[in-house]
């Protein structure tokens, strides 16, 4: 059987066919990927990716990076809404699932061989305790995995836009400037591509240490996260530096909260563009320091292993074998769809 898949984002909507494999994942046959913010729907893409292909396949499952509800997903990021049904009559194929993307990350992390992770915190995890998953991208994604069932069920939400809390005076400071500027701050201001320009502005601000003109000029001919990442992790400008370190804070802060919030002793697996690419900064303390500050509760956090995923296709290997396997569909109480992959 030949599969679908999609990891549907603010940023790229990358597809991929998938077949059976005698292994225990399914096996990648094709991949291709289209700027999103270039398009007004999915179903153009999809169809231009399938022009390429011999026969229709069976089933499709899409991850998006939006809240799905009864088949159909408007994604924050993008002016697009997303429907099964849509997407079945313009492409053929019969059986087609929408999830969130972070529920397609929960069956992709279920799939990953351990030289596909990178240990911060190897903990002590607690067999069938709640597993959180948190990933700064083009947005913030928050879900968590309930491993004490049979199969694991997977529990995305919209917890990235919950309100930023901030922790000192800096990042007080941070916060008013991200209210004044787009009427509230919430995590996913802070944490996301946008986040770390916006933190690198904050600092900007105060003008210590001031901005260096080559850098600026860079920003203006690349993505300024990039270039923020790329100079605050070779340690050769201070802006960057600051900015890069303000970020690592607040994102071990958040990651922790959420391990808090959902009781995440069987782990936390940190997803998303961004962390892969600051590894060195994740492994230098900062991180972990701030994931454990939590007062009385340090201990607790001390015994929650974390790790970084390092798979960049974990959402469309999710996605595709949420579609191989066939998922079974139930109702959370908010009344969104959630699948488990069977």
């Amino acid at each position: 059987m030949k599969v679908l898949a999609g990891d549907i984002g603010g940023t790229h909507a990358r597809l991929a066919t998938y077949g059976a494999s005698s292994g225990r994942r399914p096996e990648k046959l094709r991949e291709d990927r289209w700027p999103s913010p270039e398009y007004d729907a999915l179903e153009p893409i999809v169809q231009a990716f399938l022009s390429e292909e011999d026969d229709v396949p069976e089933r499709a499952c899409f991850g998006l990076a939006g809240p799905v509800e009864n088949g159909r997903c408007r994604l924050p990021n993008l002016d697009w809404v997303v429907a099964e049904e849509d997407l079945q009559r313009a492409t053929g194929i019969e059986r087609v699932r929408l999830l969130n993307d972070f529920d397609a990350i929960g069956h992709g992390v279920l799939l990953l061989d351990p030289e596909e992770l990178a240990v911060l915190q190897p903990g002590e995890p607690m067999e069938g305790a709640p597993v959180g998953l948190v990933g700064a991208g083009t947005g913030l994604g928050v879900g968590y995995l309930d491993p004490s069932i049979d199969p694991p069920r997977v529990h995305s939400s919209e917890g990235g836009h919950a309100g930023f809390s901030p922790r000192d005076e800096v990042e007080r400071r941070l916060a008013a400037f991200l209210a004044e500027r787009y009427g509230r701050a919430s995590r996913e201001r802070v944490l996301s591509g946008d986040g770390l320009a916006d933190l690198y502005r904050f600092l900007r601000e105060a003008d210590d240490p001031p901005e260096r003109a080559e850098v600026r000029a860079e920003m203006e001919e690349e993505d300024p996260a990039a270039v923020i990442s790329r100079h605050g992790l070779a340690g050769d400008d201070r802006l960057c530096e600051r900015a890069l370190s303000l970020f690592v804070r607040c994102y071990g802060a958040v990651v922790g909260d959420v391990a808090l919030t959902v009781g995440a002793r069987g782990g936390v697996y940190v997803a998303g563009g961004i962390a892969p690419k600051l590894l060195p900064a994740l492994r230098d303390g900062r991180f972990m320091d701030a994931f454990r500050d939590k007062g009385r509760m340090r201990d607790y956090m001390e015994a929650i292993p974390v790790r970084v995923i390092l798979y960049e296709d974990v959402g469309l290997l999710g996605a595709a074998a949420a579609a191989s396997h066939g998922e079974e569909e139930v109702s959370g109480k908010d009344g969104a769809s959630t699948r488990s992959a069977g």
